[in-house]
């Protein structure tokens, strides 16, 4: 706890902690959803590290996994001999690409049990937010099925409407109930409204959460990050395109755990160039991250750039502090988030268009990005992304205000083991442009 504060951070999210069989699910495959495992202690330990958290002015947000659960003899399949949690007819209630058991959201038991669940967490241990994982499987009957593996709805489609009515009640409890505890779905796909209001009937409107997942950005902008500087030129669109759709939900930023397993490698080895080139990158595509609209979220290791992939079953190379390179990375994340906190500009209007405006974005041919960030009663903050290792200087920046504008951040600074180029600490705007 004491690191995430002098780090900087809000927020401390778990990955599943409830019960379960298997450790390389991560606890996404849980068969005692009310129930802190006990391979990290007891339950009166994950109550007091919540107090302490809160104490310390940190939120607790803990991954929720309602969408599926384990085969396991001990565990809710079969529960009483028949199908009493999951559907009989596997095309509804077996999940191929784990090879577990889908919840029957359609029966009023099954949905009881797990809004009270959600409920569960937050009257117990006081935690501030759940993340439902894999939304996307919930709301699509077809969702990983070829045709002839899935039953359509009664009006034959392929939405799952018992999920998307669980999900609105869900959402509905908790925000009621617990005003301040909020709810964000991990969701890939284009479904409408998923941080939107449900209507007053529960029945229509959106689907209630706080926050979604911005997937797209996460896919987009480290595709682009992993190619050679000089051929970013040729897919400028990867990053505008995000800036079309960043205000149609209320969106967070995830740079999370999928991203850094499976032979994926870590952040800093997706970077191209050598060793200094994979940390320059990175931490430009850091500050990219802290300046683009959305909140911000970091898989543990990747404040301080960890090189190998993450594993369960070993710690975090906590060594690597040791050298600069790396303490760099962390000292621009640290500095990020006071910044981050600290300027209205950057964190007002994260989910508003009213909070962005572009100020380049056609420059292909540099690889280069500006917007202004913007807030009510707040300085605006131009955010200006070279994505090569080039320096463009002269390099015309329109800006709003004439004047003298304070360098706040950045990221090639000598501090975070950089080369140290950069503004002499500002720059003096005249006839709309520095």
């Amino acid at each position: 706890i004491p690191y995430v504060v002098e780090m900087g951070f809000t927020h401390i999210e778990f990955l599943p902690i409830s019960e379960h069989p298997y450790d390389p699910s991560w606890g996404y495959q849980t068969t005692g959803l009310y129930a802190p495992s006990a391979r990290f202690g007891d339950v009166d330990g994950f109550a007091r590290f919540v107090d302490g958290a809160h104490l310390a002015g940190i939120g607790v947000l803990l991954d929720w996994v309602p969408a599926h659960f384990p085969t396991d003899a001990f565990g809710l399949a079969k529960f009483d001999g028949t199908a009493l949690y999951e559907h009989e007819d596997p095309r509804l209630g077996f999940h191929p690409d784990w090879n577990t058991a889908i919840y029957n959201f359609g029966r009023r038991e099954v949905t009881s049990f797990l809004v009270n669940n959600a409920l569960f967490w937050a009257e117990r241990y006081h935690i501030d937010g759940l993340r439902v994982d894999a939304v996307a499987s919930m709301l699509y009957r077809d969702y990983s099925r070829k045709s002839g593996e899935w039953i359509p709805n009664a009006d034959g489609g392929r939405e799952n409407w018992e999920a998307v009515a669980f999900l609105r009640d869900m959402n509905r409890e908790i925000y009621s109930q617990h005003p301040g505890v909020f709810t964000i779905a991990e969701e890939s796909t284009s479904w409408p409204g998923v941080s939107a209001p449900v209507s007053d009937d529960g029945k229509s409107g959106g689907l209630g959460f706080g926050f979604k997942w911005n997937m797209g950005f996460m896919h987009d902008t480290l595709q682009y990050m992993a190619r050679d500087p000089l051929h970013r030129k040729h897919h400028h669109g990867e990053i505008n395109f995000g800036l079309v759709y960043a205000f149609s939900e209320n969106f967070v930023l995830p740079l999370s755990h999928d991203e850094v397993v499976h032979g994926k490698g870590s952040l800093l080895t997706k970077m191209p160039g050598d060793d200094w080139q994979q940390f320059a990158n990175l931490r430009a595509y850091y500050a990219f991250m802290w300046g683009y609209p959305g909140k911000k979220l970091l898989f543990m290791g990747q404040e301080f750039a960890q090189r190998r992939e993450w594993s369960e079953a070993r710690a975090l190379d906590w060594d690597l502090r040791n050298a600069r390179s790396h303490e760099g990375i962390r000292n621009l994340v640290r500095d990020l988030n006071t910044v981050y906190r600290e300027k209205p500009a950057l964190h007002a209007r994260d989910c508003e268009a009213e909070g962005f405006e572009w100020l380049v974005a056609d420059d292909a041919t540099n690889s280069v990005f500006a917007w202004l960030r913007k807030a009510p009663g707040a300085k605006p903050i131009a955010i200006v992304a070279n994505m090569t290792p080039i320096a463009r200087a002269p390099y015309r920046v329109p800006l709003p205000h004439d004047g003298r504008w304070c360098e706040i951040i950045n990221s090639d600074a000598h501090d975070y083991w950089g080369s140290g180029l950069g503004n002499l600490g500002g720059v003096v705007a005249k006839d709309g442009a520095a």
